[in-house]
């Protein structure tokens, strides 16, 4: 019977050699660096292997080459391990190759990176770089980790580089002509220039609002977004390349600090905004307590109380609380119809996409790319921008409010001021008039002031009704309007009691004409909706500055004045003591 298991034998040995041979050929083969491409990425050459002691040297890596293994890991990056880890990538410059190449690490966070060129087992080139070496002594002067390679053209060589840095060791390694180096460095220059910049314009007007208007909602938002544009700006290099330049503590401290501080200005921008009944009861207590905690693990960080991994763990979960707790209320916003809610929403979604992105890539879970390498910074870009709309449109409903308030203000002092029936000024409207004219008068510019009382109202009101009455004594209202100017006064003081003060006369004749006047367009009968009726008029009047200054005396004496006419038979026309009577 055994040889029944002849072909299943042999049919598991070619599966093995199958295996073995896949095996041997899923392994790096070693990159070529010829003239046709200005960048060759490394990563697909990188095989890794783990120091976890520290403490193995150039010599013990050379001898141990089958401890190198292709990385486990989403492109370009390790992930989070504070263990030294060697790379090794083999090369090849073709005999035809006459580019010169710079080798360049794309992550300006890296601590410390030791580089070995190695070729026939001998070290032809050896560097130093990473964020801990002075500026000053870097290989090349850039915002990234990057050295010339001293390359001749037909030879193979590998390349070892020992990494060890707190942090995440992403890794987007390249193989670069000058021209593409200097190419893909101005590009980056000039992307991180942009955003920096609109960044610190918008720092700059929100520290403006806030001074002038003193509104702290703008110094807050000043806060988080110096932090979040200083974050980008240590993050990519741009701030040991201009800023602080050789200050170590600065650029090793920097993105941890600016993280947490950014991470308070939100909770306290977020609960100025949403603070209310839609956001709950401790919304605000809680916020501000986040911030206070943030602020006191920076000032742990600050003080070397604390590691870079603890700050880690803080920003990954406690930056995420004010999206957390403010998304009920901005909910409930955008279901009223509220564009701050929405907005809210909207920032929040693009910053818990970014912030996903780069927590992969920082974990060695999500490849390296532009999008992910820049995702932070686009979603704090994003962020900043929206939450600067916020502001502006709780601006527009502060003035939208303002503005309510004011318009009820005019609303209530026209009623106080406001005759309901015929929207003339009442008696306090027109000693508000008076009073803002009298200063005014002089000789050659006088104010005539009448009062006039209907003739036949009452007969009129008793016979037709109130209602009739009322629709006569806005009739009459408009009939004077008539026949004044717009300039002129008409106010109505009493049941059926009114008062126009006509400014300009220059002598008493002109005064007694316009009297004289408003007696005439009395003769016409009034036609109203149901009746058509007649009232009369008489007047008394006085002159300004000639019959005193004084309001309550000029209307008395005014009024004393039509008195006198009702005695005298109505329908006239009187000043002061003057017998001047309209027959």
């Amino acid at each position: 019977m055994s040889h029944l298991h002849l072909p299943w034998r042999a049919l598991l040995g070619a599966l093995l050699l199958a295996a073995s041979c896949l095996t041997a050929a899923a392994a790096p083969a070693a990159l070529v660096l010829d003239d046709r491409q200005a960048r060759v990425e490394a990563w697909p050459a990188v095989t890794v292997m783990v120091d976890a002691s520290g403490k193995l040297d150039l010599a013990q890596v050379l001898a141990a080459p089958e401890r190198f293994e292709p990385p486990t890991t989403a492109y370009a990056t390790l992930g989070l391990n504070r263990d030294a880890t060697w790379l090794r990538i083999p090369f090849s410059v073709p005999a035809e190759a006459r580019e010169p190449r710079v080798l360049d690490i794309e992550y300006a966070p890296l601590n410390r990176v030791d580089l070995f060129l190695v070729q026939d087992g001998r070290v032809v080139q050896q560097a130093q770089m990473g964020n801990l070496q002075p500026f000053a002594e870097r290989p090349i002067a850039s915002r990234t980790h990057s050295v010339e390679l001293l390359l001749l053209p037909g030879r193979d060589y590998q390349l070892l580089l020992r990494v060890q840095t707190l942090g995440a060791r992403i890794l987007p390694i390249s193989f670069n002509t000058l021209s593409a180096f200097h190419a893909r460095a101005l590009g980056e220059q000039m992307l991180q220039g942009l955003l920096a910049g609109l960044g610190l314009c918008l720092v700059i007007y929100s520290l403006i609002q806030w001074w002038g208007l003193r509104d702290t909602l703008y110094l807050k938002y000043a806060i988080l977004t110096t932090a979040s544009l200083l974050f980008s700006v240590a993050q990519f290099g741009i701030g040991a390349q201009y800023l602080w330049t050789d200050n170590l503590w600065v650029e090793i401290k920097a993105p941890g600090l600016l993280a947490l501080i950014a991470g308070a200005g939100t909770f306290l921008f977020v609960e100025h905004v949403l603070a209310g009944p839609d956001a709950g009861r401790y919304f605000s207590r809680v916020m501000k307590g986040g911030a206070i905690f943030l602020f006191g693990v920076a000032l742990a960080y600050a003080l070397d109380l604390i590691d870079v991994h603890l700050v880690s763990l803080v920003v990954g979960t406690v930056v995420l609380a004010p999206a957390l707790m403010g998304m009920p209320g901005a909910i409930r916003r955008a279901r009223r119809g509220d564009a701050i809610g929405g907005y809210f929403l909207v920032a929040w979604a693009g910053y818990f996409v970014t912030t996903a992105l780069m927590v992969g890539l920082i974990k060695g879970r999500v490849d390296w790319g532009f999008l992910s390498m820049h995702s932070f910074q686009i979603g704090a870009t994003l962020d900043m921008l929206i939450f600067m709309r916020v502001i502006g449109l709780r601006a527009m409903a502060a003035a939208a409010a303002a503005e309510h308030v004011h318009r009820e203000r005019d609303v209530l002092l026209s009623l106080a001021h406001t005759d309901p029936l015929t929207g003339l000024p009442n008696r306090r409207g027109l000693n508000a008039r008076l009073g803002a004219a009298l200063p005014r008068c002089s000789p050659d510019h006088m104010l005539a002031v009448y009062m006039l009382d209907l003739d036949g109202f009452k007969q009129v009101n008793d016979r037709f009704g109130h209602d009739v009455g009322d629709e006569l004594l806005v009739a009459v209202a408009q009939r004077l309007k008539a026949h004044l100017r717009s300039s002129d006064v008409v106010a109505r003081v009493g049941g059926d009691e009114f008062v126009v003060m006509a400014s300009g006369p220059h002598n008493e004749r002109q005064a007694h004409d316009l009297g004289s006047k408003l007696l005439e367009a009395f003769e016409a009968p009034f036609d109203l909706s149901r009746q058509r009726c007649s009232v009369g008029l008489t007047i008394g009047y006085v002159l300004v500055p000639h019959d005193g200054t004084d309001a309550v005396d000029l209307l008395r004496r005014a009024d004393a004045a039509m008195y006198l006419g009702k005695q005298s038979g109505k329908n006239c026309l009187r000043r002061g003591e003057l017998d001047l009577v309209l027959e």
